[in-house]
């Protein structure tokens, strides 16, 4: 049986990558990154024990969603052309990944930590939006 010629698609569309592109952005894990850096300012200015624990462990739980954001950018988004034309973009997510995890902001409470994952965050976005300008 034919189809009726109303039910037949005019127009194919493709992207890219997995999804359309609006579905992926740095600034998910900057700012998860920005929520670290913000738990170690608060658990450096407080002495009370309850809250510090509390703060730990809202800290590495962002942490761990950093790396969750980095790590689908990394694996979803970046193709092969994408590493071609920026070598550094393997190294800058390890090197990020790391400063999320338990080397890094996951196991520190010292905003310079967190600071240097957002810079780390910074130099992989500013690639991103390059690729998304192509």
């Amino acid at each position: 049986m034919r189809l009726p010629r109303f039910l037949t698609p005019t127009t194919v569309a493709s992207a890219h990558c997995d999804l359309p592109c609006g579905v992926y952005d740095p600034a998910q894990a900057r700012i998860e990154a920005e929520s670290v850096k913000a738990i170690c300012e608060k658990y450096q200015a407080n002495t009370d024990p309850e809250f510090r624990t509390r703060a730990l462990i809202i800290k590495e739980q962002r942490a761990e969603l950093v790396k969750h954001h980095l790590w689908v950018l990394w694996t979803d988004y970046f193709k092969a052309p994408h590493f071609e034309k920026y070598p550094q973009l393997h190294v800058l997510f390890n090197e990020a990944t790391k400063l999320a995890g338990a080397g890094g902001a996951k196991g520190s409470a010292d905003p310079a930590v967190a600071d240097q994952l957002l810079a780390k965050i910074e130099e992989i976005s500013k690639i991103f939006w390059e690729t998304k300008q192509a």
